[in-house]
This record gives structure tokens, sequence and C-alpha cells, in this order.
């Protein structure tokens, strides 16, 4: 997915663009890592039937990202 794209399908309302912001600078997370987030919230949201992304959604991809720097350590 283009970056293109990830604005297209991954629009974010402002309660998830804040959960978001606030993940990244809390975990020193990258740009690359920013869109990794949304594309595995993307994911999320389709496996769930959804058309948009909701803080749920990123929250999820927020977790699996932290677990996964967590066990790669």
């Amino acid at each position: 997915m283009t970056s293109k794209h990830l604005r297209r399908h991954c629009q974010l309302d402002e309660p998830s663009q804040r959960l978001l912001d606030a993940a990244i600078n809390q975990l020193g997370l990258s740009a690359r890592a920013h869109d990794r987030i949304l594309k595995v919230s993307r994911t999320i949201a389709d496996l769930a039937g959804e058309e948009r992304l909701t803080a749920t959604h990123l929250g999820e991809a927020i977790m699996y990202r932290t677990l996964d720097r967590t066990l790669s350590y």
C-alpha cells in the first residue's frame, strides 16, 4: 500500500489521530512504523467487516507493534 493508498483508505478521526500521535511520541516510533500501524489497523478493520478505522483498531495495531518490539530484543 503506497502513501496515497494509506491516505485514502486509512483516514482517522480526531481521537484516533491523537492516539496514534501519542503512541509515536511515547514509543519513539519512526515514520515507517507509523505506516505499518496504519496498515495493520486497516487489516483489523477489514477482518471486523468495518469500513472506517476506529481507535479500537488502531489500539490493537499499536499493541501488536509494542509486543513485536518487546519480543525482538
